[in-house]
């Protein structure tokens, strides 16, 4: 009999409060993740596909029935830091349900051993497929001894090797498991199907102990067979191989830490990067194994993506913990997605596919600071051809797109964002310095980027404000400057605010940090000491747990006030990874760092994953917001761990593993550039003595100029430059005594006149 209530209520994910998440380092294409204690979002056959929202329990006795996650009372370990094996143990005055979870290393199945101690009880198991990566139009039917669900070309088979005494079949929120207690007190219905919907299975589990294994294929039979043959070959067997898997990657695993609280979760947070990365296409590492504010949504994409700037951060991480293999891992992956002109998605599925269309350019930069510290520790080796054609095309695109770029690295903005222009300065003295260009590339990229190193404060330093006035300082690097402006006016939109705008000049954030950790400013530059001293000021929150950041002020991504989810607007929390990047400058700076590595530890969830924000005002028990715990935005995020290891590696080195050798003494030299790169999204209206000036544009033309208000009139055409631009380069020094250059451009093809006059006015 087919359950009532087609197609169900509306599905959402499970929460994004992830206690653990595990893989298999073997065979296995499945990833689970565990949040309250029961087994949450899994996804297969890549870690950006999750396949079910959640699988729980119900214990039952003859008076009382308890769905456990709702009780909120359960302990959590594992064999080793570095070993994602969660054991659980569910107490209560009735009960305990003692719960471990694993990944089959040879199949497409997770498992699940329980035991549950208690006088007269019953343990039903609760399984709510998303197959497809979908809540809607899945079908769901009771088999002899399983239960089962498919849509389209995915299924999944849930089977018990103590048997089911029974099973149902049923709609989320009208004829589902949870809602037959809520109404009964027991399990009374017994429907043998759900057609197309948001569909939910239980089953009363005839043995109060024993194995689960829940598969998936691309068939039911072929889920099913997977099934019984994990449960055949054996829990034990499974559960050796599985950490014997974990053991032998962990045994070039260096996780350097002042104490041994921090060591461990060193520890843990390499073993978390690595859970993160796909076997299916190895080397594409997501953000995170949830969605934020999950359980409040349908999103399809979550931050189960990958998006290059996160993995680029993982994939220092995993050099700063001795896996150089998975870095080169991750350096293939992302010479396979680059796109044709040179820049990376935004963000995309691990197979490739893109999900949100953005362009971003640091996640265009950073693949090459990638390349270039693995070239600089000898680690390319035969990927060097490759690199080299991929550093190349990266480059042309950060010449051809830069300073401003489309979206900052919040994705909010476009603009000159510090951090941006940190990234692409340094890869373009990274691509030069390492040889991954020819002779004429290496020229230009380097004139490029000491023309950009020098003008970055005309886009982004704003000085004398009312903000300097009220802490002492003369100047302050602000978060983003809109295109064709200057930080000291215009407004910048907040996304996140419904469409609210500050002054350019009065919004902060931590990005100008990366000036310092990547050799382009010096530590105690006034510039960069003013933003610091300011910036500890407005966006630094001190909670139970530790120290943390937001990421600007007036941010609106987070929870609301009374502690609802995300929705489009809200009020940005603190992130722990910011703490990681202000503990970065205090080494730099001679301050201790440790205080920042213990609060990013005081973050941590109970299984020590780290999250993207913390609450940060008074606590509201009914939604468990605490002071200075995970929020309900992404836990664990990779990046948040990617950051904790790279600062307990540099608090021991001294040094950021980020900061390239050639890039560091390039600028540590402080060249004057010899010329100044004009183009129509960043004119100068000064060119400084003693300097070229390059007027460039992306298809050829024409220069009409003058000087002085257009005498001695001129026609130059354009010469073709590197990366694909063209420019034509003016001496002012044929131009003595003058006092500005005038001109206009005739482009060849059908844009013809731009119907605009520059002018620069040119230093004595």
């Amino acid at each position: 009999m087919n359950a009532p209530g087609q197609p169900g209520s509306a599905p959402t994910w499970a929460s994004s409060s992830k206690d653990l998440v595990g893989t298999a380092l073997g065979a296995s294409r499945v990833w689970f993740t565990v949040g309250y204690g029961i087994l949450n979002e899994v996804f297969w056959p890549t870690c950006s596909l999750p396949q079910i929202r959640d699988l729980g329990f119900i214990v039952a006795g003859e008076d009382f029935w308890v769905e456990v996650k709702r009780e909120h009372r359960y302990r959590l370990s594992t064999p080793a830091p570095e070993i994602p094996l969660p054991r659980v143990l569910h107490e209560h005055a009735r009960y305990q349900l003692q719960l471990e979870f694993l990944a089959d290393p040879l199949r497409d199945a997770v498992l699940i051993h329980y035991r549950l101690l208690g006088e007269r009880l019953k343990l039903y198991v609760l399984l709510a497929p998303h197959l497809g990566s979908s809540g809607h139009d899945n079908t769901a039917w009771v088999a002899p001894q399983a239960l089962m669900a498919a849509h389209g070309e995915s299924a999944l088979a849930l089977i018990a090797d103590g048997g089911l005494a029974r099973g149902s079949a049923g709609y989320v929120g009208v004829s589902d498991g949870w809602q037959d207690f809520h109404q009964h007190g027991a399990m009374t219905w017994q429907y043998d199907s759900a057609g197309t919907g948001n569909v939910a299975l239980t089953g009363e589990l005839a043995a109060t102990s024993g194995t689960l294994a829940l598969a998936f294929a691309n068939t039911p039979e072929g889920a099913a067979t997977l099934a019984r043959s994990a449960l055949a070959s054996g829990y034990k067997v499974a559960r050796r191989c599985f950490i014997g898997g974990w053991r032998r990657w962990a045994r070039g695993l260096k996780a350097p830490s002042p104490t041994p609280a921090l060591a461990r979760e060193a520890r843990r947070s390499a073993m978390v990067l690595k859970v993160h990365d796909d076997r299916t296409y190895p080397g594409a590492v997501v953000a995170s194994l949830s969605t934020p504010w999950g359980a409040s949504r349908d999103d399809p994409g979550g931050y189960h993506l990958v998006w290059p700037r996160d993995a680029v951060e993982a994939g220092f991480a995993f050099l700063a913990c001795g896996q150089r293999a998975d870095a080169r891992a991750m350096l293939a992956y992302l010479i396979a997605t680059q796109q044709p002109d040179g820049h990376w998605l935004q963000n995309n599925f691990g197979d490739g596919r893109p999900f949100w269309t953005g362009i971003q350019l640091d996640e265009a930069a950073l693949p090459v600071l990638l390349a270039a510290k693995l070239d600089e520790i000898g680690e390319l080796g035969e990927m060097r051809p490759e690199a080299l054609r991929m550093v190349r095309a990266a480059l042309g695109f950060v010449a051809r797109t830069g300073p401003f770029s489309p979206q900052d690295r919040w994705e909010e903005n476009a603009g000159a964002n510090p951090f941006t222009l940190a990234a692409a300065i340094a890869a373009l003295v990274a691509g030069s310095a390492h040889r991954f260009l020819d002779a004429a590339e290496r020229e230009y990229a380097l004139s490029l980027a000491d023309d950009w190193n020098a003008r970055l404060e005309t886009w982004v330093y704003a000085e004398d404000t009312d903000l300097d006035h009220e802490h002492g300082t003369r100047g302050h690097y602000v978060r983003i400057t809109p295109p064709c402006e200057t930080a000291e006016r215009g407004r910048v939109v907040l996304k996140n605010r419904a469409g609210e705008s500050v002054r350019t000049r009065d919004l902060l954030g931590l990005e100008f940090l990366y000036l310092v950790r990547l050799g382009l400013r010096a530590r105690d530059d006034r510039r960069i000491r003013d933003t610091v001293k300011v910036v500890d000021k407005l966006l630094r929150v001190t909670t139970p747990t530790g120290i943390f950041y937001h990421r600007y002020n007036e941010d609106g991504y987070g929870e609301h006030a009374d502690g609802r989810p995300f929705d489009g607007t809200g009020i940005g929390r603190a992130w722990p990874l910011l703490s990681g990047e202000r503990g970065h400058y205090a080494i730099d700076a001679g301050e201790d760092p440790l205080p920042y590595l213990k609060s990013m530890l005081g973050a941590a969830s109970a299984g020590g994953m780290i999250p993207e924000q913390v609450w940060d005002t008074a606590p509201i028990p009914e939604r468990f917001l605490t002071p200075g715990r995970p929020s309900g935005s992404a836990m664990p995020l990779v990046w948040a761990h990617a950051e904790f290891l790279k600062l307990a590696l540099a608090a021991k080195h001294g040094a950021p593993i980020e900061r390239l050798q050639a890039v560091a003494e390039h600028f540590r030299r402080a060249p004057h550039p010899e010329v100044t790169h004009w183009r129509d999204d960043s004119p100068c209206v000064h060119l400084p003595a003693g300097t070229q000036i390059s007027i460039e544009a992306h298809e050829p033309f024409e220069l009409h100029y003058g000087h002085d208000a257009w005498r001695d009139v001129a026609d130059v055409q354009s010469a073709p430059v590197a990366f694909g631009l063209h420019r034509v380069r003016i001496d002012p020094r044929s131009l003595a005594a003058r006092q500005s250059i005038d001109f206009t451009r005739r482009f060849l093809g059908p844009r013809g006149w731009e119907r605009r006059n520059w002018q620069v006015k040119l230093s004595p």
